[in-house]
């Protein structure tokens, strides 16, 4: 027992507390955020909202069970998912599957309207089988490194696998995450050694495919459109959204106008809480809480590529690059959104937007990298080296 309780002592100490304190503290910021953005609702007749603290305490739950999945996933070795590798993939297909099916038959009930499919109100299944997309892709790619650089035996296989899951994605649709995934994926593909040549034909293979989706099949081609000919030119309709937006960005200023204190989120409905969080953020805390945020993000980004850097492993090393990755890549389309650097994609912001599924992927996602971190050596100041 004196041995189990010293080895499990040193694999503390061996862990990387900063990803957990800088996640943590962005949490944190998203409650704060979710009840500032949403106290307002019933005010104005929300029957659907009972009180000022719904989307709180909703968004507690959620906490709760991310942490619980952190927690899980933390203790859990790493390297245990890839003794079930073939049910990790088989699983994430198949809900893939069911899901673009019940996805095109919503599409086909409301008479051609899309939009992400969401149970519960908060549930997103494709948020889910992205976590098993991602940890398959890593293992894929640890055990095919040797033939990576061969576009038959290694690109190849590889786009034919990403193109499934993501192809899947889209069908919902859900265009936002089949083009995060991709990113992620490529990242992935990256570190484990892909030929340049063959990694740029990807990349560019993955724009075409994005290209055409949002061009001839009906993906996103108004968001779009909005976008390139600038929000004024629909005011009232497809640009609305998108001119609050902005107004709240330029009514924070530097110091912003104080916690609650936002007048816009009166006019961004539903979107106050997920898409728009950051906005609703930037106005109440101004230029300097917009830009302590996304040093939040920085900090977590560097301390993740520290552990994906020291992890005793190249399947660990792809593992926590492809959830780094992920996790910044969705912030960074979310503030783009926000500042309409980007058409509008429906992507929440990571760790603050209200959500369930995603929240709660995100935090597991964090144990993982927590789990990494401690099998790794240690360092003269308690991090991992």
């Amino acid at each position: 027992m004196t041995t189990m309780m010293r080895g499990f002592t040193r694999r503390l100490g061996r862990t990387d507390w900063g990803v957990l304190v800088i996640a943590l503290a962005l949490v944190l910021c998203g409650l704060v955020m979710v009840y500032s953005a949403t106290y307002h609702l019933p005010m104005m007749g929300w029957t659907d909202v009972t009180g000022p603290t719904y989307y709180l305490v909703r968004q507690l739950r959620f906490v709760a069970l991310g942490l619980m999945a952190l927690f899980v996933c933390w203790a859990i070795d790493y390297r245990h998912y890839k003794r079930i590798a073939i049910p990790i993939l088989v699983v994430t297909v198949a809900m893939l599957g069911v899901m673009a099916l019940v996805g095109r038959w919503v599409q086909m009930v409301r008479g051609g309207a899309g939009g992400q499919v969401v149970l519960y109100g908060a549930i997103q299944p494709s948020e889910l089988a992205k976590v098993g997309a991602i940890v398959y892709i890593a293992i894929w790619l640890e055990a095919n490194r040797e033939r990576l650089r061969s576009f038959s035996m290694g690109t190849w296989p590889f786009a034919l696998l990403l193109g499934i899951m993501a192809g899947l994605i889209g069908l919902q649709p859900d265009l936002s995450t089949a083009i995060l995934l991709v990113a992620t994926a490529c990242a992935v593909f990256f570190v484990a050694g892909a030929d340049m040549k063959h990694f740029v034909l990807l990349l560019l293979a993955g724009a075409l495919v994005t290209v055409i989706a949002v061009m001839f099949l009906g993906y996103g081609s108004d968001r779009l459109g909005i976008w390139l000919e600038g929000p004024m030119s629909d005011p009232l309709d497809k640009g609305y959204q998108m001119i609050q937006a902005l107004q709240a960005l330029s009514s924070g200023g530097f110091l912003g106008v104080g916690l609650g204190q936002s007048g816009q989120k009166m006019y961004l409905g539903r979107f106050t809480h997920t898409d728009f969080i950051y906005s609703i953020l930037a106005e109440e805390f101004g230029f300097v809480g917009a830009v302590v945020v996304i040093a939040l993000y920085a900090l977590w980004l560097w301390r993740g590529l520290e552990i994906a850097k020291r992890a005793p492993d190249m399947y660990g090393r792809l593992l926590a690059v492809g959830i780094v990755s992920w996790v910044v890549f969705q912030a960074t389309l979310s503030i783009a959104v926000a500042t309409n650097s980007s058409p509008v994609t429906g992507t929440v912001l990571p760790f603050i937007s209200y959500g369930g599924s995603s929240l709660v992927t995100t935090l597991a996602s964090v144990g993982i990298l927590l789990n990494i971190s401690r099998a790794g050596p240690k360092g003269p100041q308690g991090a991992t080296r």
